[in-house]
């Protein structure tokens, strides 16, 4: 057998196998406490109000979402089904943060190509990322309508942070990258799709992971306002007539897509990594 082979095929070193099995515990060490954490809220969630500490009326209990779930998946003449409420907001938000996405690459990519054009624009990106958007859903709903308003908001919360993230993450690209592009002769818009926007997949990804969760407050708040059907409305509802088991169930099942949403990016990200 060569000497290569047989650094091949030797056995791993007492310090590296140490080293994962220190890996493997703290990664356990992080689950056990997520989980550890999760189960304690919901414990005093479900004892609290029923030892009265706190008033049931304004918390209800874990123990009643289920049946709570279960009737509204009945849909009534006057009720939608929470299945088509969840729907409405998923897609809502998947349109929103898409189309911040798209929009938001692209006038980074122009602000990025035009130095001028990012000098005339930056204080008013500022200016408009700093601003509450929720002002806006009045003027929304005169202007667009009762559904397209709620596209609106989506896109107005998330699109201003997206360009500001996205052209920053150009910014950092490695000035010494695109000399060697520029050495071999490349045009802008090469520098652009071969080198830029590359270079910029881990910021691209972090977008992502923050539009997910600003369209989905954009789809609720737009849902308070104008919707007849979406979790936003389901939980309006069910305050204004007093019923925290239905606004509990809502908030409840927006955190489940909130969750999914999470691990479909970290997937993704995952995915994206390994090929790099």
């Amino acid at each position: 057998m060569s000497k290569v082979e047989s650094l091949a095929t030797a056995s791993p070193s007492p310090q590296y196998l140490a080293w994962l099995q220190r890996q493997r515990r703290g990664h356990l060490f992080v689950r056990a406490t997520q989980v550890a954490i999760l189960v304690v809220f919901l414990v005093l969630w479900e004892v609290l109000p029923k030892a009265l500490i706190v008033n049931p009326v304004l918390t209800s209990y874990p123990s009643a979402l289920w049946p709570t779930f279960v009737s509204l998946l009945k849909s009534t003449p006057q009720q939608a089904s929470i299945l088509t409420h969840t729907w409405a907001t998923v897609l809502a938000t998947i349109l929103g943060f898409t189309g911040a996405m798209v929009l938001g690459t692209a006038v980074a990519a122009a602000l990025w190509w035009s130095n001028t054009l990012y000098k005339v624009l930056d204080p008013y990106l500022v200016v408009a990322n700093a601003m509450p958007k929720t002002a806006f859903v009045p003027i929304f709903y005169i202007w667009l309508g009762a559904t397209m308003s709620i596209y609106g908001m989506s896109l107005a919360i998330s699109v201003f942070i997206t360009i500001l993230m996205i052209y920053s993450g150009f910014q950092g690209i490695d000035p010494n990258k695109i000399k060697l592009a520029q050495t071999f002769g490349a045009t802008k818009g090469q520098i652009l799709t071969k080198v830029v926007l590359p270079g910029s997949v881990p910021t691209l990804v972090a977008a992502l992971k923050v539009n997910a969760g600003l369209s989905l407050v954009g789809v609720v708040v737009g849902e308070f306002q104008s919707a007849n059907v979406g979790l936003g409305y389901l939980i309006q509802y069910g305050s204004q007539i007093f019923k925290m088991n239905i606004v509990m169930t809502g908030i409840t099942i927006l955190a489940i897509v909130s969750s999914l949403m999470y691990l479909a990016i970290s997937w993704l990200e995952a995915a994206v990594m390994r090929r790099r």
